[in-house]
């Protein structure tokens, strides 16, 4: 078992296959708030779901209105079940938060591109994820 240290932002577990990212999302445009499909174009995730994983990429980027949409995405069923940062920033942290969905940054995140696809557990309020 390879465990990863890292920062809480919003408390919780969490545990699911990693989706991961090198690329920030944009969830305001980026992601399809009813189907939690990446349909940015271009973007590495693009047709891919963060339903129920553990959604793992560098930093969100974009408009405030992404809070919202990770909103939705959780009201909808279709939030990612964690979120992993390489730094944290406002709006997926205040998305994280206000739909409660656990998120820590500060992780080896260059190592975590390696385990795409793989079944990981995360305790955002000990700063710890499990492969």
């Amino acid at each position: 078992m390879e465990i990863f240290k890292g920062r809480e932002i919003f408390a919780g577990k969490a545990s699911g296959e990693l989706l991961f990212s090198s690329m920030p999302i944009s969830f305001y445009g980026g992601v399809d708030a009813t189907s939690g499909i990446v349909v940015e174009k271009g973007h590495p995730l693009e047709g891919k779901c963060m339903a129920g994983k553990v959604l793992a990429f560098p930093n969100g980027k974009g408009s405030t209105v992404g809070s919202y949409v990770l909103y939705r995405l959780k009201k909808a069923g279709k939030a990612p079940a964690g979120i992993i940062n390489l730094e944290a920033e406002t709006i997926v942290a205040v998305g994280a938060i206000i739909s409660e969905i656990p998120m820590m940054d500060k992780v080896e995140f260059e190592k975590l591109e390696k385990l795409d696809g793989k079944k990981v557990r995360m305790d955002a309020s000990g700063g710890k994820l499990e492969i």
